[in-house]
């Protein structure tokens, strides 16, 4: 299967959520089904962490 192409067009945000400055065409990602852009991938990456350790947090609730 190929990969998805993501487009800054495509996004739903025109400004990095952490930052606030205007998105970058290496720093876009897919969450909950659409694209998500960031003003560099150490941003992106923030998110991603964040996502990871939620979803950590989330698992262990249920399972407690």
């Amino acid at each position: 299967m190929a990969a998805r192409l993501l487009r800054r067009e495509d996004a739903v945000n025109e400004t990095c959520p952490w930052s606030g400055k205007p998105i970058a065409d290496d720093s876009l990602r897919i969450y909950d089904g659409a694209v998500v852009g960031f003003c560099n991938p150490g941003c992106r990456d923030k998110f991603e962490a964040a996502i990871r350790h939620f979803d950590a947090a989330m698992e262990e609730k249920r399972n407690g």
